[in-house]
């Protein structure tokens, strides 16, 4: 049974590794969430993109100066959230190697976590995420146009990998699997690790190619990469949500960009329809995500009003934080 209203919350990179992991071995796995969790479980499902690898096993990546690896057994942050589903598709999958990656697959599977973006080859880091929530059936596809090396071959690991280019046959590819996916289910979730770090406005290419994308049939294309939020673009029935920041992690704050502030972005859909999307505030402070004080939550709010307007979208002002309409 198809459900009138759903709630879907994105929330930007969770990077449970160095300081977290290390944090992580003295607080129960509800610590990372803070009390930002009770507006996460208010949500039907939670999407994440997972910005390190859970294992116990492999070797840093030769020469690669961030790698992060998380214990195993912390997939239980992930349950505690009752996350949904992760994209894989991104610069830290692979930090640890193949073994850790296999590892992290199989614990995401006996979690009953769905995953999307990275895999032992490149049919399975292609294939959809699929999930249903209240009879909606969705599915989430993950790519990343970061670490060319890491492209997953016919028979060997790695992720995803697809330039922000539209005349590229690879990007081709990932909008015939859009279209695949639309023809089978009901809503159809693109996740992009896109581009550099840092700068609050989209890319040219990436407005080009997220509405590349919503035209091929995906209805939210959900982004990340950059460390700070960006503005949401409603496009032809669809959402763009051009960087969702970082959520938790260990990171140095950059007091002009402020990587330590995001918010949670929740897609509320009428059945298939999009009807708008929900911010809520959210700031990383002793390595877990956090309600802002009312002062800083209005800054941040301001903050988000300017660049969703600037991107055409409607913003009300609401106690909670924000709320963005087509």
């Amino acid at each position: 049974m198809v459900r009138s209203s759903i709630r879907l919350a994105f929330i930007g990179d969770v990077m449970l590794g160095r300081l977290v992991n290390r944090v992580l071995r003295d607080v129960p796995p509800s610590y990372v969430w803070g009390d930002v969790l009770p507006v996460l479980l208010s949500a039907d499902a939670r999407i994440a993109n997972l910005e390190c690898v859970l294992s116990d096993r492999g070797e840093p990546w030769p020469g690669k100066l961030f790698v992060f690896r998380s214990d195993r057994k912390n997939i239980a942050v992930l349950t505690t959230a009752q996350i949904t589903a992760v994209s894989l598709a991104n610069n830290h999958v692979l930090d640890f190697g193949d073994m850790a990656l296999e590892e992290m697959l199989e614990t995401l599977d006996e979690a009953g976590i769905a995953h999307a973006g990275a895999g032992r080859d490149a049919q399975e880091a292609r294939r959809p995420a699929a999930f249903v929530v209240s009879g909606i059936r969705c599915a989430l596809i993950a790519a990343t146009d970061n670490e060319p090396d890491w492209e997953a071959g016919p028979n060997s690991p790695g992720v995803f990998y697809v330039p922000c280019d539209p005349g590229d046959t690879r990007f081709q590819t990932l909008c015939e699997l859009v279209r695949q996916a639309a023809a089978s289910h009901d809503l159809v979730i693109v996740s992009y690790h896109w581009g550099p770090n840092w700068g609050e406005r989209p890319l040219p290419e990436h407005v080009r190619v997220g509405r590349a994308l919503v035209e091929a049939g995906a209805r939210i294309v959900y982004g990340h990469s950059a460390h700070i939020t960006r503005g949401v673009e409603f496009y032809r029935g669809g959402a763009i949500l051009y960087s969702c920041g970082d959520f938790v992690d260990d990171y140095a704050v950059d007091e002009v960009e402020r990587n330590d502030e995001s918010f949670v972005f929740t897609v509320v859909m009428d059945g298939t329809t999009l009807r708008e999307l929900q911010l809520v505030p959210t700031i990383i402070a002793d390595f877990q995500a956090r309600r802002p004080d009312p002062i800083r939550a209005v800054r941040q709010s301001e903050r988000m009003r300017r660049l969703c307007a600037e991107l055409g979208t409607r913003v009300e002002i609401v106690p909670e934080g924000l709320r963005l309409l087509p």
